[in-house]
């Protein structure tokens, strides 16, 4: 399986680039993404979670709130911790449940993740979709971010969508389906590719991201 790292990220940038006049214009405009990466752990897949159908700012106030709870999130603190007081660090009903879950299957070795690490994409995809509330996004997110996986395309992110829109010129009703051929030319580097259209949108916005 194929990763980036710190030594080729801007490599494959500059790669990309010249595949791509729309890559270029934006690195150009913004200069090169940060390397957005985050540790494998528990931790990382419960702020995954949180970041799930919401705005990224809601989210880090949730993780922030519950840090401030617990300080360094494992299995056994999420576990610890009452429905009431994970609604005071925002999560809805689906999420304490989502997170519950997560905790538990851990907690019993159902899903170790440092079994993981070596795994290609899709049997690490079918290893965490065992579990409630993990879907094919928070996958994508967790092989991008904690395990550095090197082609994912995430067209259930709203941000990516949205950023090829406004930098491809595609219309409103422009299928995502049709989007996966545009990324074709980007293979094997269709992560690093997001994170420069993620980058356009977060600067275009000035949002602030957390990792």
């Amino acid at each position: 399986m194929n990763r980036f790292s710190t030594e080729t990220f801007t490599n494959i940038c500059t790669l990309l680039a010249k595949k791509d006049e729309d890559l270029a214009a934006i690195i150009k405009q913004y200069g090169f993404p940060p390397m957005w990466i985050r540790p494998a752990t528990f931790q990382t897949l419960i702020l995954t979670i949180l970041e799930q159908q919401i705005s990224l700012a809601s989210a880090y106030a949730a993780f922030k709130r519950l840090k401030e709870k617990v300080g360094y999130v494992t299995p056994q603190k999420i576990l610890a911790l009452t429905d009431e007081e994970l609604r005071t660090c925002y999560f809805t009903r689906q999420k304490i449940v989502y997170a519950r879950g997560l905790a538990k299957a851990i907690k019993t070795k159902k899903l170790v993740l440092g079994r993981l690490t070596n795994l290609p994409d899709e049997a690490i995809r079918a290893e965490l979709k065992k579990l409630k509330g993990i879907g094919d996004w928070t996958v994508d997110v967790y092989l991008m971010h904690a395990l550095q996986r090197s082609d994912l395309f995430p067209l259930g992110d709203i941000a990516l969508v949205n950023s090829m829109r406004e930098h491809k010129k595609l219309g409103k009703d422009f299928p995502k389906e049709k989007m996966l051929q545009l990324a074709e030319p980007w293979k094997p580097y269709r992560t690093v590719a997001t994170m420069i259209l993620w980058h356009a949108y977060i600067k275009k916005r000035g949002m602030k991201i957390l990792g």
